[in-house]
């Protein structure tokens, strides 16, 4: 029964902007399970649940792995607004911004977690990327390329 409990949490979760334990419960109870408040508290604990905001500035709940993904398209914007250039030299990538805005281009950068990068270096308006293997800068420059379209 909790198993198809919490398969049903996620998909109301997806679908609906859920703000409290006691709307996530009546949402449960329209679709046939009836719950407490504390086996909805636990529910959230075990699936791990977070809290986070949409487009509109509403609290809702959310995965882990979605909220992910939504700070992944948010930094994403990030680097593409502040970018002005990508060049490759060597092992290294040099990334040009607007000025003050190369930390946050750099934190969008480290979010990817791609393994070619072994690390970021950031100033006002540069950023130092170090590539593990030199034939990788290419590819990883296209990426950076394509991600300010």
């Amino acid at each position: 029964m909790k198993n198809k409990r919490h398969e049903m949490i996620a998909r109301l979760i997806a679908e609906y902007d859920i703000e409290t334990q006691e709307e996530l419960a009546a949402r449960l109870s329209e679709n046939g399970f009836a719950v407490t408040q504390a086996t909805v508290s636990r529910d959230i604990k075990q699936m791990r649940l977070i809290k986070t905001q949409n487009e509109n500035g509403v609290c809702r709940y959310s995965t882990v792995k979605d909220a992910e993904a939504d700070m992944q398209d948010r930094f994403t914007q990030i680097f593409a607004n502040c970018v002005l250039s990508v060049e490759g030299a060597g092992n290294l990538i040099v990334i040009k911004t607007i000025t003050g805005s190369a930390s946050a281009a750099a934190e969008a950068v480290d979010s990817l977690k791609w393994q070619e990068i072994i690390g970021t270096i950031a100033g006002d308006n540069t950023i130092f990327l170090a590539v593990r293997d030199p034939e990788a800068v290419a590819e990883l420059i296209a990426k950076f390329r394509t991600m300010l379209r």
